[in-house]
């Protein structure tokens, strides 16, 4: 079985060399790397290649990662998140790798997690293995730092749309909509026609994962977040503007599959019926974000 190790990077040249020497590391597949030690795998895996899509960088990135045994893919300008992990797809079916594993350069995403998803891809009982910062409470209670009230309200708020109107077809309830550290088999990939560049396009997958009836399964992370400065650029920086965006790329890729027009739409709230005022009241969104998540307020 071929694996992919895929990871977008831009301007990152505080994390770079570290995080990516780490992956090459666990990419022989006999050993994983924890404070710059390597240590033998008790169960070695088969090895990885490793690919760095560079989004246009400004800073050392470039001639950092010229020093790293990888292959790179450079964008002249930056053209968003959504372009390198497309570009990525293409990558890993062009050299038709079995496996394609994202994960982001800015040490929120651990090397020494991976693998734990080449044992989840290794069950072969999933076609998508997503990352989740949510989903044991005791990761959660191992956090180190916390992303900011809005990002984790939108996330739920996500959550929501998706378990609602496509959980069924996932295969179950997802907890983090917006991980970025994923694993997915590269032969079905060929059901997705993703064009979004930027940061929605986490929204247009899972509704065209549920369209092509990708079966998901999660596996537990740790919660990382050191850098409460990153942004998402322009408009979008604002919690509102944000979560209207991502409820329109959302409901723009749910008209254009009808077989998924059976699932009721969320009518008033985020939460579940049962739950409104104790889920959607503590959102802590602006009213135009609550709007635009489908939050009633009174």
């Amino acid at each position: 079985m071929r694996t992919l190790i895929a990871v977008p990077v831009y301007n990152e040249e505080q994390h770079v060399e570290k995080v990516i020497s780490a992956i090459t590391c666990v990419a022989q597949g006999d050993r994983v790397c924890r404070n710059g030690q390597a240590e033998k795998l008790d169960d070695p895996q088969p090895p990885a290649d490793v690919l760095v899509i560079d989004d246009g960088s400004t800073d050392a990135t470039p001639s950092l990662l010229a020093k790293q045994p990888v292959d790179v893919i450079r964008h002249k300008t930056n053209l968003g998140y959504g372009r390198s992990i497309r570009d990525a797809f293409r990558w890993a079916q062009c050299y038709r790798y079995d496996w394609l594993v994202t994960m982001d350069c800015d040490e929120q995403h651990e090397p020494a997690s991976l693998p734990d998803f080449r044992a989840a891809i290794a069950d072969d009982d999933a076609d998508v293995v997503s990352g989740s910062r949510y989903l044991d409470p005791e990761a959660i209670d191992r956090a180190h730092g916390a992303p900011p009230e809005d990002r984790r309200k939108i996330n739920e708020a996500v959550c929501d749309w998706v378990n609602q109107r496509l959980g069924a077809r996932l295969g179950g309830p997802i907890t983090d909509a917006f991980c970025g550290f994923k694993a997915y088999r590269v032969s079905r990939l060929a059901a997705l026609a993703l064009d979004v560049d930027g940061y929605a396009i986490p929204l247009q997958f899972w509704v065209q994962a549920a369209a092509a009836r990708l079966t998901v399964k999660e596996v537990p992370i740790r919660l990382i977040y050191t850098d409460e400065e990153r942004t998402f650029g322009a408009e979008l920086d604002d919690p509102a503007h944000r979560i209207a965006h991502y409820r329109e790329v959302f409901e723009a890729e749910m008209s254009k599959h009808s077989g998924l027009s059976d699932v009721a739409e969320p009518a008033s709230a985020v939460g579940s019926a049962a739950e409104p005022a104790e889920r959607n009241g503590s959102v802590g969104l602006p009213e135009a974000a609550a709007e635009a998540a489908g939050v009633a307020r009174s």
